[in-house]
């Protein structure tokens, strides 16, 4: 059984994927606890992964990307299960995790590893992209564990001006490995 926050159709608001049409699938919990995470991720349904794949289909219909993301999706045992259930119904399965737990994931699984405090580093070099939030200052200790081919996104804070002005700094600074990454989901007021 998988314990959800929520399952919904929006688009890719940050990241590579920006403004791909897909379905979220946050799941409850994480096991870090982040000062700034604007994230709901509490308990709000438990269900089978039979009826999480039946619930993507009700809130997408055909749409083949489906993002997993919490809390941290890895903090649940079944989430292996659950991408191999997704990728049967023949959808393309993005997770977004905080790096920290290792799970063994296919080639054609997207990930977007988000570190904060610690990172596994087999999930560093499995990672397909990195967002390092950027609250008053780029979190450079994490740089070391991800190769130079791995694209890094530098995600304000908030979409706060002073951490913009940081991140955009950043990125122009270093423009062969950094790129600026706005919550755009935010600004078209969309979930």
């Amino acid at each position: 059984m998988l314990q959800l926050a929520e399952i919904f159709y929006s688009i890719q608001g940050e990241g590579t994927w920006t403004g791909t049409p897909a379905v979220f699938v946050r799941l409850a919990g994480c096991n870090l606890a982040c000062d700034f995470c604007d994230t709901d991720y509490s308990l709000k349904q438990i269900a089978g992964i039979d009826e999480v794949v039946a619930m993507v289909s009700a809130a997408g219909g055909d749409c083949p990307t489906v993002i997993l993301t919490g809390g941290e999706p890895f903090a649940q045992a079944e989430t292996g299960a659950l991408i191999a259930a997704l990728r049967r119904d023949g959808r393309r399965v993005h997770v977004e995790s905080n790096g920290t737990i290792y799970e063994p994931l296919p080639d054609d699984v997207w990930l977007c590893v988000s570190p904060k405090e610690r990172i596994d580093p087999r999930m560093a070099e499995r990672a397909n992209e990195v967002k390092l939030i950027v609250d008053e200052r780029v979190p450079e200790e994490h740089l070391a564990a991800f190769t130079d081919k791995t694209p890094i996104l530098l995600q304000p804070e908030g979409n706060k001006p002073a951490n913009v002005r940081i991140a955009l700094e950043y990125a122009k600074a270093h423009p062969r490995r950094f790129r600026l990454s706005l919550q755009t989901h935010k600004f078209i007021g969309v979930q």
